[in-house]
């Protein structure tokens, strides 16, 4: 017999829920956990970032997931997908206010996707993320633009959660393997509409794997990824029912000295402030939000009201994602990073 899966039907396998068991405590191995993790259902390692050249400042994004499609397990064809690679990238380009985006699917093998086991080294046709002895580089020529950097770390891996397991949800088997690089020192070449820009920036790596992620009653998330011009590194998150309620939160702060605290759910609290409609999708975010923290209480101002992003293509989502500044109690500028916000255009399901 031959089995006919379209790519939609592919990706919609992946996505299916499962029933989940709890991921142990382990100690994360570098650099194997640099890797890919196959026996586990999703992944992705996630650089978002800011670059100057001369007075121009923008912001972007390089997303490479993974995802196991457990129908085709069990198949002996070289030509089984039974591991599907997607890749997202963004560019908000402040002065021309505007956000760029593109993003590309296939299945892993014959050459064309593949995501390694002992290192960072991610390929997705024309698109990479590799990280070699000096830092990461990526790849990526987009339509209308074009991202060739490289990132070099300058503190420790960040392990997040409870030494790298990260709890995202009331039950245990709601978790994830996690951890963050932050502060990434960036310098590379941005192409825009075919001009080149030499750019140098900061910055922030997150790679998470997982079996399953969502509890049934989450509709998406609201999560921020902050480097300080001190040098610290601040994470919140949580996740949201239906009405809008926290259903789960957390994060850490990481001081320049390398003190570290983890939040507890209780700990964090987002807020929200002004909010922008999109024309495109009709959904309504917040663009500005007061987030409570152990270490402060911040908001978070979106640079670019317009950062959404429509990835119907690949992963099915629609959602929000972009270049925001932190601020301080007093309203003084203390970081920048990005705002991710998922579930506002339709509920988000993994």
């Amino acid at each position: 017999m031959r089995l006919r899966l379209s790519r939609r039907n592919l990706l919609l396998a992946a996505l299916m829920p499962l029933p989940a068991w709890a991921l142990p405590a382990r100690t994360l191995q570098f650099p194997r956990d640099f890797g890919s993790h196959p026996d586990l259902r999703t992944e992705w390692w996630y650089i978002t970032g800011h670059a100057t050249a001369g007075a121009r400042v923008f912001g972007y994004q390089v997303t490479f997931f993974r995802s196991r499609v457990d129908e085709t397990q069990g198949m002996q064809s070289a030509f089984a997908a039974k591991q599907l690679i997607f890749a997202h990238a963004a560019v908000t380009d402040l002065a021309g206010g505007k956000l760029l985006h593109d993003q590309r699917i296939a299945r892993a093998g014959m050459g064309v996707a593949e995501a390694s086991e002992s290192d960072t080294r991610v390929k997705l046709r024309d698109w990479s993320l590799e990280r070699q002895a000096d830092g990461y580089h990526t790849r990526t020529p987009a339509s209308g633009f074009t991202l060739d950097l490289h990132f070099a770390p300058t503190q420790p891996v960040l392990p997040q959660g409870d030494a790298g397991l990260s709890r995202k949800g009331p039950e245990e088997s709601q978790a994830s393997y996690y951890y963050s690089e932050p502060q990434l020192a960036t310098s590379g070449r941005l192409t825009l509409h075919g001009q080149p820009f030499d750019v140098r920036g900061t910055a922030w790596l997150d790679h998470e794997w997982s079996e399953a992620l969502l509890h049934p009653d989450a509709t998406g998330w609201d999560w921020i990824g902050m480097n300080l011009a001190d040098g610290s590194a601040l994470t919140a998150f949580r996740l949201r029912r239906r009405d809008g309620s926290a259903l789960w939160a957390g994060g850490s702060f990481r001081t320049a000295a390398r003190v570290l605290r983890v939040f507890s759910r209780d700990e964090v609290s987002f807020d929200a402030g002004r909010k922008w409609k999109s024309e495109g999708s009709q959904a309504t975010y917040p663009v500005e939000w007061n987030v409570q923290t152990p270490a402060g209480r911040f908001k978070v101002k979106a640079l670019l009201d317009n950062q959404e992003l429509d990835s119907r293509g690949s992963t099915g989502a629609v959602y929000w994602e972009g270049l925001s500044d932190l601020l301080d109690e007093r309203g003084q500028p203390v970081g920048r990073g990005y705002l991710e916000m998922t579930g506002y255009a339709q509920s988000l399901k993994f």
